[in-house]
């Protein structure tokens, strides 16, 4: 029997890694530009952490947690809730009244795996807690935005507020009050849902229910005047900022925690996976798990394979990776011994270096490093060996010069 990886558990193989380090590169380059610092959690978390937070009524605590239940514990699903929990747990709050979080790392969900969505899955995350100022908002959105622009991703930006525990509750009762005549035509999720989590019909994906919601009353009718005066200020801040965006009434978010603002940004290149990612405000998410009360936090997610998945749709990428700068082909025993020090030099000296070891032809040599993307080539044979010299190719331009077999020479060379 052949072993396989598991349905919905990739393998990332070297030729797509490259493409994951730059967005993650990338990621930690714009998060510390606004000071956000890194974390990192365990995989394991109790399970009531993520039922407590998520709520135990959405698809996520229902259907895709891969739990132990005899211990208690599950693998974990989403990243916000572990984070906090650190938060608490480690006393942050107390070091640092606003705290700027940020997380990469593995998330396990067990749903159909698709395009784009797998069981094991990553994120980029990225959390503000202590601080409630609509500029805060709308600065996590921009940061957001910023980093997709700087990776070469084109998205647009939705939002919408599902205000708050004050004003939440008349908005509920008006979309229940909808629903009930339409309940025959709703999907069996929806149905189900209509009990525990109303708002989470208007999120429902299928055609029949979409058709059956599209005059349902919008929650930004039915603000409170705290709510109402805080979601105008995020979108004049993003105006002053100058980021773009449009208002969609049918946000809600999979997750139970969130209130106000609530935004995605959204692609038309995935087919039905058209959020690359999203994310929102938590206001009460501290104190429901046990911290400190009134601490307020906003944060989101992307789905990193989702990132990965619209770079090579969009410039095919992987096939131009230059793997390393210089490869040096030592033609035959002699020469390829006097070239493995030279290599190591170089490698010490910063450079990506390669060189071939099983003694093949100059032709095959330079396929080597055609392939691997190599910026020049060092060629060293018998004539060049008597001369202490080498000759060195631009595979860019195909040019060729002679300098002498040296470290200083070859780095002096290529402009390093």
């Amino acid at each position: 029997m052949k072993l396989k990886a598991l349905n919905g558990f990739k393998d990332i193989l070297p030729e797509d890694v490259w493409l994951w380090r730059r967005i993650e590169t990338e990621a930690r380059d714009v998060f510390g530009r606004f000071q956000f610092r890194e974390i990192r959690m365990p995989i394991l978390e109790k399970t009531e952490l993520f039922a407590r937070s998520i709520g135990e009524a959405t698809d996520i605590v229902e259907k895709e947690m891969y739990s132990f239940v005899d211990k208690g514990v599950t693998m974990r699903p989403e990243a916000t809730a572990s984070l906090i929990r650190a938060y608490i747990e480690h006393g942050l709050y107390i070091h640092r009244p606003v705290q700027k979080l940020f997380v990469i790392g593995p998330m396990f969900r067990h749903e159909r795996p698709q395009k784009g969505r797998l069981r094991q899955f990553h994120q980029l995350n990225a959390e503000v807690l202590g601080a409630h100022h609509p500029r805060v908002d709308a600065e996590v959105m921009a940061m957001a935005a910023m980093l997709l622009e700087n990776i070469g991703i084109e998205v647009r930006l939705e939002m919408n507020s599902l205000g708050c525990p004050e004003c939440r509750p008349t908005f509920r009762a008006k979309l229940i009050a909808f629903l009930d005549e339409r309940m025959d035509h709703l999907c069996d999720d929806c149905k189900r849902r209509y009990s525990t989590n109303p708002l989470r019909v208007l999120d429902c994906k299928k055609t029949g229910c979409r058709e059956q919601v599209e005059d349902a009353p919008s929650i930004l009718d039915n603000l409170c005047t705290e709510c109402d005066e805080h979601f105008t200020g995020v979108r004049s801040n993003l105006e002053q900022l100058g980021v773009k965006y449009s208002l969609n009434k049918f946000m809600v978010r999979g997750l139970d925690y969130y209130c106000r603002t609530t935004f995605e940004f959204i692609t038309n290149d995935l087919g039905s996976q058209s959020a690359v990612g999203g994310g929102g405000r938590y206001d009460g998410l501290v104190e429901q798990l046990g911290g400190p009360k009134k601490i307020p936090g906003i944060g989101f997610a992307f789905g990193i394979e989702r990132l990965v998945l619209l770079l090579q749709l969009k410039k095919k990428e992987a096939q131009n990776q230059q793997e390393l700068d210089i490869f040096v082909a030592g033609l035959g025993e002699e020469a390829a011994a006097a070239c493995y020090p030279l290599v190591h030099e170089l490698r010490k000296g910063g450079l990506r270096v390669a060189m071939d070891h099983e003694g093949r032809s100059l032709k095959s040599q330079m396929k080597q490093a055609n392939k691997a993307g190599s910026g020049f080539v060092v060629i060293v044979g018998d004539e060049e060996l008597k001369s202490g010299e080498a000759i060195l190719r631009n595979m860019a331009t195909q040019e060729q010069q002679t300098l002498q077999l040296n470290v200083d020479a070859v780095k002096k060379a290529i402009n390093c």
